[in-house]
């Protein structure tokens, strides 16, 4: 099969983990020996969040004041190659020799007109304390918002429209090779004037992945997160994990947009567009998730809502 894995920001770091390059690839080591199981017989494309990583990087980037910082789209570049080279070299330690891997750095075209550029709602970089937060957003321009008792920066998250390296993505899987792109959603870019530029802006992953594995021609897509499956009643007594589920009845459900919502939009986008099948689940299920037997599958076959 052709697979679309997308790894979830907490396999590469965890929340409230130290930002450092050790942690980083301790991390990256233990999604690669779970990837490394399906990478027999399967076309592999890989994508992956960086939301700590760019603002890592634009933290680093502020305190070097002899020139102005790198925007998003340049620091979501960085970060492309930066853990691209880290899932290379983990995963290519795990597979034979002979298998190739490529690092595409990806651009992804979003609209002008898109309403995320109004109401920014995308959380990068680390937490703050609400003085901090409120100081930093009136020296830089900044947007911020909750994040629990914290705060955090928040930018717009357009809709992506169109991957334009889709065509040497589809070459190097055809010579075998595995694939890393889309990571952070890929480079934000728009066209004005006739000409191609970045933004300053996170487009979702999930929502990139699922159009990703739209435009390939994917067999399956794996939505991989810190939990086994969708639940319904989520901390509640009541909670039940939902086995399997028809678009349509798994968006009646509401998700939060923090959390579970895009992943949950993604896999009912990609589902129906394609006719093909979702699965929201943990990385360390991918064995039974590529068999279809473990997480959340979502699928327009589906006729009832199953639970576990």
């Amino acid at each position: 099969m052709r697979l679309v894995i997308a790894l979830g920001g907490n396999a590469l770091l965890r929340r409230g983990q130290a930002m450092t390059a050790e942690n980083q690839r301790v991390n990256v080591r233990v999604a690669c020996e779970q990837i490394a199981k399906v990478a027999p017989g399967n076309e592999l494309v890989i994508a992956h969040g960086n939301g700590p990583q760019v603002g890592l990087l634009a933290l680093q980037g502020n305190a070097y004041d002899a020139a102005n910082p790198y925007p998003l789209d340049v620091l979501g570049a960085e970060t492309e190659g930066m853990i691209g080279y880290m899932i290379e070299q983990e995963l290519g330690n795990l597979l034979p020799f002979e298998v190739p891997f490529a690092t595409i750095l990806t651009q992804v075209e979003v609209d002008s007109a898109d309403p995320a550029f109004k109401t920014p709602t995308k959380p990068i970089g680390p937490v703050y304390s609400k003085e901090d937060a409120e100081r930093l957003a009136a020296e830089k321009g900044w947007s911020i918002a909750p994040d629990g008792d914290k705060f955090r920066r928040v930018v717009a998250s357009p809709r992506p429209q169109r991957i334009f390296e889709i065509r040497p993505v589809k070459w190097l899987l055809e010579k075998g090779s595995v694939v890393i792109c889309a990571g952070g959603g890929g480079i934000p870019t728009m066209y004005e004037n006739g000409k191609l530029h970045g933004v300053e802006a996170v487009i979702d992953k999930d929502l990139c992945s699922a159009l990703l594995a739209e435009q390939l021609s994917s067999d399956l897509l794996v939505i991989a997160t810190d939990v086994d499956a969708t639940y319904i009643d989520w901390g509640k007594p009541t909670q039940k994990a939902i086995a399997e589920a028809h678009p349509d009845e798994l968006e009646r459900l509401g998700f939060a947009a923090g959390s579970m919502g895009p992943k949950v939009q993604a896999a009912c986008e990609f589902a129906r567009n394609t006719g093909k099948v979702a699965v929201i689940g943990s990385l360390a299920d991918i064995e039974a998730i590529v068999k279809g037997t473990a997480g959340t599958r979502v699928s327009t076959s589906a006729t009832t809502t199953q639970y576990r």
